[in-house]
């Protein structure tokens, strides 16, 4: 191959069932440095991101670090990501706790007062902020712990006892016939899913350039969305399914007792296929058990290659690939190499020294866990009241006759929306949501940075937090105690929903990459974001159980919106104490020996890179 030879862009792709494509955008200054130091036999510094790691047998393209990641020059884009296979079962794990959360808003209302009709709408209210409490609670307890079990015992194994607690919760949840079973269920998947900070640990470990992290981390707030459009569709759609289609369900004995479990056993199937997907496909991220053997993976090689025998496909997955296009002649001759079971992969530095637990929480990490959680006790707060707001019945001055509306903060009453219309505009929330972080987040966070553009948007959340609970006074078509309707209630309600969803979608992302680039060593990345869930889990137990009970207290004195002008102030709270935040290196505290396993492991990388060559 000559030195001489010029291609702007040039994609090889291994082809076997279940693998990954690989791409790469060589350049002819990389190409002729990689020449001259095979020439040489001189070991070289070439810059750039590790090639992808790949736990299989099949034929793999092994590709300098300057050539594997995109140029700086050029614009990132969603298809340059790497390791998309591998982002995609993240993806598919992930959202559980969405699906679930927000199937159960949409119903959670009805349900409770299914098990007490006597029951008045505040203590439901209450009931039903800490329902969501418990959930948070409980994570509070075990999140550290199992952000530390990833860091001693691999990450895929956390997550998939993650997702199986999410199952048994899930299952537990929808056959409760009291409030207090219920409370244990959600009690019990907050405390055995700990997988938000483990995935955000594996995002991190699999993209580990920042000029793709803003569309990587953007992934798992992103699956928030999906399930905010999946889950209110199963929770409307499926709930109490004896009283919404008669026809087709009465008298079925099971499904009278147990009215809300329809939703929770398809929310379970879906995490169960969800464990299935990660145990078969997805490779461990941590450095140091990359190469133990992966049972999970192995069955998945011998059911594609048992699918090939059975459709009569030639050769046994080991030596196939895809040719690449030969008709420009400018194209270089790429060598490609069997990778077995011995083969060396590129490596990440084994550090000598883990970081002791008291010397994580330096300034910017403690600056930016009180971000954090202030973000998290906004959000969860509001989405849980919210939908206790949406589906409070009308005001009706009839039923009243001795309150008075003392207007603009002394009013009462909610939207009277049934699971189905709430469950709809959970859906345009979600579909706004994926839009927005679609198209809009990366080119605003390109051009504004992801510091900025996170303390600009802050401020939609105190906004709209303010700005909720006049939902009530919205003229509606029908007259009360009737649900509300009519285009102006629609046409307001979603308004609200766009800014809320528009400060999430550049708040979320912004949040996880800060939290990930706070820790302050390598060694201690699972128990940073560990302790960052716990944080968030603080937040999401106390605001959602207190703003539960102060809106029932509200509703039962006559100033419903009392909750959420609480919540506003913490949220300008929050806008202050984002100026305190810097975006870190991941690395902020050195260690003895840090500096002699990052040489060791470059000199075993450029070794690499040079047998590849030859």
């Amino acid at each position: 191959m000559s030195s001489s030879h010029r291609m702007d862009r040039h994609q090889s792709t291994v082809s076997d069932s279940g693998s990954d494509r690989f791409a790469s955008t060589p350049n002819a200054e990389g190409n002729a440095q990689l020449l001259r130091q095979k020439n040489a036999e001189q070991a070289g510094s070439l810059p750039g991101s590790p090639p992808d790691q790949r736990n299989n047998n099949l034929l793999v393209l092994e590709i300098p670090p300057s050539t594997q990641a995109v140029d700086e020059g050029q614009i990132v884009t969603w298809m340059s990501l790497p390791h998309k296979g591998q982002l995609a079962l993240l993806t598919f794990a992930r959202l559980s706790e969405p699906l679930v959360q927000s199937s159960l808003r949409s119903y959670i209302f009805y349900q409770l007062k299914s098990f007490d009709k006597t029951l008045p709408d505040s203590t439901i209210a209450t009931q039903a902020g800490i329902i969501t409490g418990a959930f948070a609670a409980a994570q509070l307890c075990t999140a550290i712990l199992w952000g530390q079990m990833s860091d001693r015992r691999g990450r895929k194994s956390v997550i998939l006892l993650g997702l199986a607690g999410a199952t048994l919760s899930c299952i537990g949840f929808g056959f409760s016939t009291t409030f207090y079973q219920a409370l244990i269920f959600r009690s019990l998947g907050g405390a055995l899913n700990g997988n938000v900070g483990v995935m955000r640990t594996m995002v991190s470990e699999i993209i580990k350039e920042k000029k793709f992290q803003s569309r990587a981390f953007l992934i798992l707030p992103m699956t928030a969305n999906i399930g905010v459009i999946i889950g209110p569709m199963l929770g409307g759609l499926t709930s109490d399914p004896v009283a919404a289609y008669p026809g087709l369900f009465g008298g079925v004995k099971w499904l009278e007792k147990y009215p809300y479990s329809p939703p929770n056993i398809l929310s379970a199937m879906i995490l169960a296929a969800a464990s299935l997907a990660v145990w078969l496909g997805m490779e461990e991220t941590h450095a140091n058990f990359t190469h133990q053997e992966d049972y999970g993976v192995i069955s998945s090689r011998k059911i594609a290659s048992l699918w090939r025998s059975l459709l009569g496909k030639r050769g046994n997955g080991k030596h196939e690939y895809m040719p690449i296009n030969g008709d420009d002649s400018n194209t270089p001759v790429v060598e490609l190499s069997p990778l077995s079971a011995n083969s060396t992969k590129r490596v990440s530095p084994k550090y000598s020294n883990t970081l002791s637990l008291r010397r994580i929480f330096t300034y910017n990490v403690t600056s930016t866990l009180i971000s954090h959680a202030l973000l998290a006790l906004g959000m969860g707060t509001f989405q849980s009241v919210f939908y206790t707001f949406l589906s409070t019945p009308v005001y009706d001055s009839q039923s009243r006759p001795d309150y008075t509306q003392h207007l603009p903060f002394v009013f009462t009453g909610g939207t009277g929306l049934s699971p189905r219309e709430i469950g709809f505009s959970m859906a345009v929330l979600g579909l706004v949501g994926i839009a927005l972080q679609l198209v809009v987040y990366p080119a605003v966070n390109t051009r504004l940075g992801t510091v900025r553009s996170w303390r600009i948007f802050l401020y939609c959340f105190p906004i709209c937090y303010a700005l909720t609970p006049f939902l009530a006074l919205i003229p509606s078509t029908s007259a009360p105690p009737a649900e509300k309707t009519g285009f102006i209630f629609w046409f307001t309600l979603t308004s609200l929903i766009l800014l809320f969803v528009l400060g999430r979608t550049f708040a979320a992302p912004a949040a996880q990459i800060l939290l990930n680039n706070c820790c302050p060593h390598p060694t201690v990345l699972g128990t940073v974001h560990g302790i960052g869930q716990s944080a968030s889990a603080a937040a999401r137990t106390v605001g959602p159980a207190l703003s539960g009970w102060v809106y029932g207290v509200g509703l039962k004195n006559g100033v419903v919106g009392i909750t959420f002008w609480v919540l506003a102030g913490f949220g300008f709270l929050s806008c202050f104490a984002s100026n305190f935040v810097k975006d870190g290196d991941g690395h902020e505290v050195r260690l003895d020996g840090d500096d002699e396993a990052e040489a060791e492991a470059d000199k075993t990388n450029r070794s690499q890179i040079q047998e590849h060559v030859r």
